[in-house]
């Protein structure tokens, strides 16, 4: 007799998807566990490049976004022009 989900549990993209969402539950954890058994000075440093990297991470997404926005949506050259001779406070 088969069981009726075996052709689910026998997809590779189930498995793919189940094993992809724990790296991303169990990743973080197993990091951080690793990071505080460096000594002192170092883990400083590791702990200040996490936090640059996700700024510049961050930063990255956000001018990808604009960039992005920017090409899908550009300003035409007369508003262009009419904002470049409004007076500035």
């Amino acid at each position: 007799m088969r069981f009726p989900l075996d052709w689910l549990l026998l997809n590779k993209w189930l498995w793919i998807t189940i094993f992809g969402c724990w790296l991303v539950m169990i990743g973080p954890v197993i990091f951080v566990y690793f990071m505080l058994f460096l000594p002192p000075p170092i883990k400083m440093i590791v702990f200040f490049g996490i936090i640059v990297g996700w700024g510049v991470a961050g930063g990255y997404k956000d001018w990808v976004m604009a960039r992005r926005k920017e090409v899908r949506f550009p300003v035409p050259r007369e508003r262009m022009l009419e904002l470049a001779k409004l007076p500035k406070d």
